[in-house]
């Protein structure tokens, strides 16, 4: 009787199409169920946390995360209700309530369509059926937080230009007989001034106003005079430009005619005069022309920063185009006559596939993602000028518009067809980026269906957070340079319809809304997963229920300890599950309070919320034997089986039917055997345990026999090996 394991579950959960492919070098890895388990990046396996009730929403809403730094008072939720915004603090993982709220234009059923990007205290966004917005944040004016604000990108804003200056030219050295002649604008001629009346020429100026930011405005009128030529200019020949103050300026820039351009010859601090005395103009800094690609309703859909610029892409009349703002100036799209480096960029993929641009990701290069293709935009020099763009094709599997992820050295990204989701990363032995479809081995869980959206959870398990059209969260375990992703189920009394992550102080913290039937109709709340649990907390420290609540059981006056605790209002009339100070007690139905009676009276924490099962199940062991060749077919049960876990407690096991390989839910209809824990000592509670315990599988001969493990109570379970004696035989 051979005796196999099942030490690795970072093959996670696959389609039992696979159930035969044991040539693959993953297969031992392999899981046919994975409901509400995590597989982890060390190859063991867990139950996923509770998620904790935070507050009742006023509609169905839309998750997106404010980060202005990694320290998590710097942390907010934006919470994108029915036309308008409500923010909420993530300080330290917690929820500290509304601080304000304020209007947005987009539609729900837009707003998972929504494009955005950050920087600093402002978030820009970007849909094709509106001009692009943004969310401002503001200093704290008083004690009840900062002030936000949600309005339209006005483009080009700036300053108001300088009037037209006044020139005046006074000349220097010239002879005696040679008198200017200012209602003229030239010099009464003599015979010895001839060559220099005949250079006199036209003068222009140009004044602009720059205010504390350095945002320059639009230039005034020019000014122009008649007088010689600058190179013919002698000793004393100077030219005074002067103009009215413009509020808020805290400079300006004075420009010069050359050659039909205007070059900058000098700046004015402080003042609204400036005297030319034949500055030689830079041709490389010149006033500037307002342009805005984005009138007339033609809105993008992509909007991202790259190489110190706004770069938006994909709008409605030029849906393969992008646009990048001048640099380090992100709401200005003003151009110089002629074009500098640091104008705005206008560039349009043409290829042979159909390249309307979906999303665009800073990596390096500017990536973009089309209908038809993925691309990198860079230059031959060391950034993108308007000058100076090349485009180069990556591959040809096209992207939907669900905002990319950049994970590590990788792009993650949803392809065009069939929602499977596939990522970006350089090879070194193509000189170019290529990718795998990280979906190839459970197609089940995102065919049909619509990626709504993700997030990545770094820490503590590098897991990408999915929310499908369904309601249904999916996980996916991802470590491109281990080669890890798993996937895994996650299912919930309700439907899961927005994420988003926040950084924590331990670890990073996934934030959900969920619709959930309760008090006899549907009601959206806004929950976190539960932080794991530490390896120095107890089981009573354990969180493993949904919308669920810690309730202090307090010791009364006359020191005795009630049986009575309240504080789970939102689930008035649910049947809940209830940890009552690291021990549970079954289920209970919540009172019109929000009440919940205990069968023991403790004083301690006591955690009530909606009950949920983890459930494991390994594929059926197949191999090839030096007696009989391959497994496959052939009859076959388990004998004794070692599981080896690690701070656990609670659980149950079972094994398969003949019929469930490839059957959904399997797991549910199984018999069930509790896993013995025994306590340290006699007549005390079970302590969370480390180590094997030995069953044995109730299985027959069956062809497809395996082991399915799961979790009902609210403790954690987390499993690092599974080891059986496996009889192979005909069928009897």
């Amino acid at each position: 009787m051979p005796r196999v394991s099942w030490h690795n579950f970072t093959g996670g959960l696959v389609t039992t199409t696979l159930a035969s492919r044991y040539d693959l070098q993953k297969f031992g890895t392999f899981l046919q169920a994975c409901t509400n388990a995590i597989p982890n990046i060390h190859g063991d396996i867990e139950r996923r946390p509770g998620m904790e009730y935070i507050a009742t929403l006023s509609g169905c809403a839309y998750l997106l995360p404010f980060q202005f730094s990694s320290a998590p008072e710097d942390n907010f939720i934006l919470a994108f209700h029915c036309s308008c915004t409500i923010v909420y603090c993530g300080t330290n993982g917690c929820c500290a309530g509304c601080v304000v709220g304020c209007t947005h234009p987009y539609c729900m059923n837009h707003l998972c369509e929504v494009d955005y990007a950050q920087v600093a205290d402002v978030v820009y966004f970007a849909h094709c059926c509106y001009p692009l917005y943004k969310l401002s944040r503001t200093d704290k004016s008083n004690a009840s937080g900062y002030c936000w604000c949600m309005q339209c990108v006005a483009l080009n804003q700036s300053l108001s230009a300088p009037s037209t200056p006044t020139v005046t030219a006074t000349r220097g050295l010239v002879c005696g007989c040679c008198d200017w002649n200012s209602s003229a604008g030239c010099y009464n001629c003599c015979y010895c001034c001839a060559y220099t009346m005949n250079m006199c020429s036209c003068l222009g100026y140009k004044v602009s106003a720059v205010d504390c930011d350095g945002i320059e405005s639009l230039p005034s009128t020019a000014r122009c005079i008649t007088f010689r030529y600058p190179t013919d200019w002698v000793a004393g020949d100077h030219v005074t430009v002067s103009w009215s103050a413009v509020s808020g300026a805290c400079e300006y820039n004075i420009y010069r005619d050359s050659a039909g351009y205007y070059g900058l010859i000098g700046v004015a601090c402080g003042c609204t005069r400036f005297v030319d005395e034949n500055y030689e103009p830079d041709m490389t800094v010149t006033p500037k022309e307002n342009w805005n690609p984005f009138e007339s309703n033609n809105n993008p859909c992509s909007v991202t920063f790259h190489h110190q610029r706004l770069t938006i892409g994909g709008t409605k009349d030029a849906p393969s185009s992008f646009y990048m703002s001048r640099t380090g100036d992100f709401e200005s799209f003003r151009k110089s006559r002629p074009l500098q480096d640091d104008d705005p960029v206008e560039y349009m993929v043409s290829s042979n596939s159909v390249d309307d641009i979906h999303w665009m990701a800073s990596f390096g290069s500017l990536f973009l993602g089309t209908s038809g293709a993925e691309y990198t935009a860079d230059s031959s020099g060391a950034a993108i000028t308007p000058s100076d763009v090349r485009i180069n094709t990556q591959s040809y599997w096209g992207s939907k518009n669900l905002k990319p992820l950049i994970i590590g050295s990788a792009i993650l990204h949803e392809q065009r067809l069939g929602s499977h989701v596939r990522e970006i990363a350089y090879n070194w032995e193509i000189d170019g980026y290529a990718g795998n479809d990280l979906s190839l081995l459970a197609p089940e869980l995102v065919e049909g269906h619509k990626i709504i959206q993700w997030a990545f959870q770094q820490s503590p398990g590098s897991n990408i957070w999915i929310v499908r059209d369904d309601g249904v969260l999916l996980c996916l375990t991802y470590m491109r340079e281990q080669n890890i992703y798993a996937w895994s189920k996650h299912t919930t009394k309700g439907r899961v319809i927005s994420v988003c992550v926040l950084c924590g102080e331990s670890e990073d913290i996934l934030w959900l809304v969920v619709a959930r039937q309760v008090q006899g109709g549907e009601k959206y709340f806004l929950e976190r997963m539960h932080l794991r649990l530490q390896e120095d907390e107890e089981a009573e420290d354990s969180f493993y229920v949904d919308s669920g609540v810690v309730l202090e059981n307090a010791i009364s006056t006359d020191q005795t300890a009630s049986t009575t605790v309240c504080g789970a209002c939102h689930l008035i009339g649910e049947t809940v599950s209830v940890l009552n100070v690291g021990s549970p007690e079954g289920e209970q139905t919540v009172g019109e309070n929000g009440s919940v009676e205990l069968q023991y009276a403790a004083s301690g924490k006591v955690v009530v919320g909606l009950p949920y099962d983890s459930v494991i199940s390994p594929l059926p062991v197949e191999t090839d034997t030096q007696q009989a060749g391959s497994t496959t077919g052939m009859h076959r049960a388990y004998g004794k089986t070692t599981i080896r876990f690690h701070r656990s407690l609670g659980g149950q096991y079972a094994a398969t039917k003949q019929g469930d390989l490839g059957r959904e839910d399997f797991w549910e209809d199984a018999e069930y055997y509790d896993i013995p824990y025994l306590p340290e000592y006699w007549g005390e509670p079970c302590k969370l345990f480390t180590g094997d315990i030995d069953v044995t599988l109730p299985s027959g001969q069956d062809t497809d026999t395996s082991i399915i493990l799961k979790q009902s109570q609210p403790l954690p379970f987390r499993v690092t090996s599974i080891t059986t004696n496996v009889d192979f035989g005909e069928a009897p």
